[in-house]
């Protein structure tokens, strides 16, 4: 194995020019979404509220999709490509045997706003505006695709409207701030500017609000506002198919230093960043070029995976979405708060659904006091430097606990995580759990 020092980087002109879909490779056809039976068509909805050429990707049979210069220019712009580090200090940390058990993390926290959720942000933001929209409309639960789509609609002139799950909204004024700054409009869901928001408000003004609900109140804003579209963050195939950048670069990098993951890992919510940083390797693994595993860290607050139900389910409580097959926890179910906002949904995306069914995908899910998941943060923090994100303390843990297994059983293991967001807006989430004065 070749030793290239900590940094795994690629030039701008490595930078992947096509999106990888998964669609043609999975090993069934991906089931279609359905029509509930009852009220208007929720296809006939989405074909009128949200992008165009998004939709078209959605259903996109083709492997490879071009990224158009533009796109490529914006991913520039924002620092792409992005770049892979050996854990080497951690691995000291942790006792693991030299070059044995190895360690490797993707640096997604380096975007502007400061995660992963950028590399979609702005495609459906260049491609909205494109369409003629003036405005995006979208939901966020930690607020890092809040501020995201913020970020890119700014880039591309667009106006943005921005529901956020109130009880991280009310907790972390600074990320409002930074929405605010790009020109966003920013409310706390439930909120008073939906029929949906006034009507759960009116039930309990106290309403903490979920990342369902915003979906909804994203959705049904761009029902009823001109010249309005509807972005998604999460959950379908296009934004797993921008998400695929990700591990794209991720495997020209293993090969620059003739390694390659046994096990990759990272936190899964509706799955964006975890498919992102996993299906280009999951096509290896289906042609059977590779062995390696896949593991998703949850939160017991929403543990889709592990104690979901693989149905067809409405991805909103409000049902203006499809009914689509994936891991459900049920659309209106009460789901306890956890500091990792934006891992506490009810379903998991369909194309990591099908994987997980298929037993390609295990899920972990950690306790709702994130104590562990938090300790381990700190830990990484100390060792290497860098703050994740609440959610990508996930991940973190999840490659650290599978580590040690590993050193335990006398293994050799090369364990590569996904560190989708930075934690410089969530410290005082930090500051809670572990108790720091």
């Amino acid at each position: 194995m070749a030793n290239t020092g900590n940094q795994i980087s690629l030039s701008t002109e490595e930078l992947p020019k096509k999106w990888y879909n998964i669609i043609p490779d999975l090993p069934e056809a991906l089931p279609p979404p359905h029509e509930p039976g009852d009220g208007t068509s929720r296809l006939e909805l989405l074909n009128r509220i949200m992008v165009k050429t998004c939709l078209g990707q959605e259903f996109s049979t083709d492997r490879w999709i071009n990224i158009p210069d533009e796109i490529i220019e914006l991913y520039l712009q924002a620092g792409r490509p992005r770049p892979l580090y050996r854990a080497r200090r951690l691995e000291r940390y942790l006792k693991l045997p030299e070059d044995k058990v190895r360690l490797y993390y993707k640096r997604e926290d380096l975007s502007p706003t400061g995660s992963h959720k950028v590399n979609t942000a702005l495609a459906q933001a260049y491609y909205a505006a494109k369409e003629g929209f003036e405005r995006v409309a979208t939901e966020t639960g930690a607020g890092q695709w809040g501020s995201a789509l913020s970020y890119a609609a700014s880039l591309v002139g667009l106006k943005c409207v921005v529901f956020w799950v109130r009880s991280a909204h009310d907790w972390k004024p600074e990320r409002r701030v930074l929405m605010n700054l790009y020109g966003a409009d920013v409310y706390a869901s439930p909120s008073k500017e939906t029929e949906y928001g006034r009507k759960l408000l009116a039930r309990d003004p106290k309403n903490s609000g979920s990342l369902g609900i915003a979906i909804s109140e994203g959705m049904e804003y761009a029902m009823n506002h001109q010249k309005t579209v509807y972005c998604l963050g999460s959950v379908l195939n296009h934004v797993l198919m921008h998400q695929s950048i990700i591990g794209l670069e991720v495997m020209k990098q293993f090969e620059k230093v003739d390694d390659w993951p046994d096990l990759m890992i990272s936190c899964l919510g509706g799955g964006s960043n975890f498919g992102g940083f996993t299906l280009p390797i999951i096509r290896e693994v289906l042609k059977k070029k590779h062995e390696t595993k896949f593991l998703a860290a949850q939160t017991e607050a929403s543990p889709s995976l592990v104690k979901g139900e693989y149905k067809y389910d409405f991805a909103d409580p409000a049902h203006h979405t499809p009914l689509l097959k994936m891991y459900s926890l049920g659309p209106e179910a009460e789901l306890p708060k956890v500091y990792a906002e934006g891992l506490r949904y009810t379903a998991a995306s369909p194309i990591i659904s099908l994987l997980r069914n298929k037993g390609l995908i295990s899920a972990v899910a950690y306790p709702t006091d994130e104590r562990h998941v938090f300790e381990s943060a700190r830990t990484f923090v100390a060792t290497e430097g860098f703050i994740p994100a609440p959610e990508s303390a996930y991940g973190v843990a999840c490659a650290m606990d599978e580590a040690l297994k590993a050193k335990k059983k006398n293994e050799e293991k090369c364990i590569a995580f996904n560190v989708s967001g930075h934690g410089f807006l969530d410290l005082p989430a930090y500051q809670k759990v572990l108790g720091i004065k």
